[in-house]
């Protein structure tokens, strides 16, 4: 992921990795039922707090982009594929 967080946008972070995450999944870059990066790869990786980060992924499963396994990690929804990913 090359795409980078404006901590400075009045566009709530959580908006722009959720935005980040879709545009990958919606690209095929990440493939139905293969993981998206981590919570603590993405705390890491654009410098947010856990709680950003598990609204982004809250956005994609109200989407239906994306569904969670608990303890193992959320993955791209086969419905992505219907809504242009793949």
């Amino acid at each position: 992921m090359t795409a980078t967080i404006d901590h400075g946008s009045p566009v709530p972070v959580h908006q722009q990795l959720a935005s980040i995450l879709r545009e990958r999944i919606l690209r095929g870059q990440i493939e139905p039922d293969q993981p998206i990066p981590s919570e603590s790869d993405l705390q890491e990786r654009y410098g947010l707090p856990r709680q950003a980060v598990r609204r982004a992924v809250q956005v994609l499963r109200d989407e239906g982009l994306v569904y969670t396994i608990a303890h193992r990690g959320s993955y791209v929804s086969s419905r992505a594929e219907e809504t242009g990913g793949g």
